[in-house]
């Protein structure tokens, strides 16, 4: 598989960064600053993040033991003798959330990105410390609606009592949680803004790259091996569930053990909250655990209540709603190394009384939204021989203008694909009467992100994305991900 920053994307005019030359958030470069700081002598202070409630935020409901009044920002150095961005490398049991902010889809992302070495770096660049060239910056790289930022922070974190009011880390001296956290509220507009959201939201945050969405209660019957070799590959898993161990996890691992001679599929998750496990079959105190071989339960079996445990994928189904997996590129699908996916993005507009038709049912104006042709050729012998037969996956992401993120709605949004033959020109409302998509989004839904992984046939297809409703106003980006080769305009 490609390393990090070489996806096979094709950019357009619009899309020429990657994490290595990324834009720089509010247009503060991380080298001067940090430059000028040890020129000068003095510690960095973020006038455009500051320490004070404006970067909190408003929360709408708080713990009574928590009195905003009382919060006092410090840096590393004022809370402890020996601050380290990272001691012993990262870890998922490295931090435990704070009990003001409600943001565990955001920590069980972090959770799957403590496992991918260079999705990390990717985020948190390398040679920065509290000792080398320290002056109290920091900076990280996050992916936001199809361009890769260079956020910029102090250290200066919110504390009461000298301890940490959001995350904090398990070990007293170590801050990457912390900063790391503070760096996503600076992208977001507050700490406010991380309050309540979809794992897969933080998970394309940090790759850039594919995402794919499966509703467990009617996923393909190949889930099992998607996430197998999604496993084995740079790929960020997370699901969610609103019956069991509260509410968000973040998926980690798939085996296979052998059970009475059996094979039985087992998945490893955390509770981002660190405490309350699964209880049932192959739970930590599962007698189940007694009936495989010493060397599996060695490897696998730890009787800990640290948040994290193993359930079979039957159970998995039936009592998780979903499965939200992000991957750098999605080559590991076909498991052959000939075989690369490419990528074409565009970024476009829904505007009213031009450009926002609504949905399909607005058959006088639904032929109004935005047309993207695409053109996918026959496919090689490498990628016909593919181990999934979906070879396209289309992604429809609504683009975020406002600063806060809790400060935009999303519209209700999707998708649909026409076959076309030899026409050619925008199409009008009587290209559409009585023809039926040959693939759409399930249905028209609120969230951030809308996707569908499907298989088309070669030849020439028609995209058109829209919001639900007429007239509703909003940036978008539309990406096509396919292992053939595709022209999109």
């Amino acid at each position: 598989m490609p390393p990090p920053d070489e996806c096979h994307h094709n950019p357009n005019e619009d899309d020429v960064n990657s994490p290595t030359s990324p834009l720089n958030l509010l247009d503060q470069n991380y080298q001067e600053l940090h430059q000028n700081c040890l020129t000068e002598n003095t510690l960095y202070n973020d006038e455009l993040f500051p320490p004070d409630n404006s970067s909190i935020g408003l929360f709408d409901d708080l713990p009574p033991e928590v009195d905003m009044s009382q919060v006092v920002w410090k840096r590393p150095s004022e809370l402890v003798s020996d601050p380290n961005l990272i001691v012993d490398d990262v870890s998922r049991f490295d931090y435990a959330q704070g009990n003001v902010l409600g943001n565990c889809w955001f920590l069980a992302a972090i959770g799957a990105l403590t496992f991918e070495k260079d999705i990390i770096k990717q985020v948190m660049p390398a040679e920065q410390s509290f000792t080398k060239d320290y002056a109290g910056i920091f900076h990280f790289r996050f992916w936001r609606f199809g361009k890769w930022i260079d956020v910029v922070i102090d250290d200066q974190l919110p504390t009461i009592d000298d301890e940490l009011l959001f995350v904090c880390s398990k070990t007293s001296n170590e801050f990457w949680p912390a900063l790391l956290e503070k760096a996503y509220a600076k992208v977001c507009g507050s700490y406010a803004d991380l309050h309540a959201g979809f794992i897969s939201e933080a998970l394309m945050d940090f790759t850039g790259g594919t995402h794919m969405y499966y509703t467990l209660n009617t996923a393909p019957a190949d889930l099992w091996k998607i996430m197998e070799c999604a496993f084995k590959s740079k790929t960020l898993m997370g699901c969610g569930s609103n019956t069991v161990v509260r509410k968000t996890k973040s998926w980690i691992q798939s085996i296979v053990i052998y059970f009475d001679e059996n094979p039985v599929q087992l998945v490893r998750l955390l509770n981002p909250w660190g405490e309350e496990e699964w209880r049932g079959d192959w739970s930590d105190g599962s007698p189940l655990w007694d009936t495989v071989c010493e060397e599996v339960r060695k490897i696998c079996h730890e009787v800990l209540n640290n948040g994290e445990f193993w359930m079979s994928m039957e159970d998995f189904t039936k009592i998780f709603e979903n499965i939200d997996i992000c991957c750098l590129c999605p080559d590991f699908l076909d498991g052959s190394a000939e075989c690369h996916w490419t990528s074409k993005r565009h970024f476009g507009r829904w505007n009213a009384g031009t450009t926002a038709g609504g949905d399909i049912i607005k058959t006088e104006t639904f032929w109004t939204n935005s047309q993207f042709r695409v053109k996918i050729d026959e496919l090689n012998e490498e990628c016909a021989s593919g181990q999934l037969p979906e070879n396209i996956l289309v992604s429809l992401m609504q683009n975020h203008e406002k600063r806060h993120r809790n400060s935009q709605d999303n519209f209700n949004i999707g998708f649909y694909v026409f076959e076309m033959r030899s026409e050619s020109g925008r199409f009008s409302s009587e290209f559409f009467i009585d023809r039926e998509p040959v693939a759409q989004t399930d249905e028209l839904v609120w969230f951030r992100e809308v996707m569908k992984f499907f298989r088309l046939e070669p030849g020439e297809y028609l995209i058109v994305p829209c919001t639900e409703n007429l007239g509703e106003t909003a940036s978008f980006v539309l990406s096509v991900f396919s292992k053939n080769e595709t022209h999109l305009e």
